[in-house]
């Protein structure tokens, strides 16, 4: 168990080393069908290899980042266009590590709507092996204890946020409610 003041779990670890992991704060919160919806959810995050696929994803943004960052280190307007008039490696890889935000700005949104659907996923597999309405109740308790409010900006949320609303989240879960 960790010590802290949030209550969370989360499913983390690689090939034998997988770990669910609870807070003490978040037993402490829940009662034990909560607990064990909070469980079969992050049980789901491994049905569906949620790690691995989030590790393919991260390799392939990372390969991808450097294969730009090779092809802008051969184009002139990189450099001149940032004022630079002698090219080399070091002021490429500063220069790229500067532009970086302004190319993460627009794919921040799909890393985010990936995160979500991993959410959704994992709390179909909770929905079919628990209670659905343990996992509302628990999803409930742990939006008021979070520091992010219930309801964000739709937008904002879209963009950044990895996990769905909670009012998205308890109406999804609620329609798996009432077809059970």
């Amino acid at each position: 168990m960790e010590r802290t003041g949030s209550a969370n779990a989360y499913l983390t670890g690689f090939g034998n080393n997988k770990r669910i992991v609870f807070f003490d704060t978040l037993l402490d919160k829940l009662n034990t069908d909560e607990v064990i919806a909070v469980l079969a959810h992050e049980i789901g995050h491994f049905k569906h290899k949620h790690i691995q696929k989030r590790i393919v994803l991260l390799a392939t943004m990372t390969l991808g980042g450097l294969a730009l960052l090779g092809w802008l280190m051969q184009q002139d307007w990189f450099y001149n266009g940032l004022g630079i008039n002698t090219p080399s490696t070091y002021i490429a890889l500063l220069l790229f590590a500067l532009v970086l935000p302004v190319f993460t700005f627009f794919v921040q949104p799909i890393i985010a709507w990936i995160s979500r659907k991993y959410e959704f996923e994992a709390d179909d597999f909770a929905a079919e092996q628990s209670n659905p309405l343990m996992l509302i109740q628990a999803l409930v308790k742990l939006y008021r204890e979070s520091a992010s409010s219930l309801t964000q900006d739709p937008l904002y949320s879209a963009c950044y946020e990895t996990h769905p609303q909670a009012p998205v989240r308890v109406a999804y879960l609620s329609r798996k409610l009432s077809t059970s």
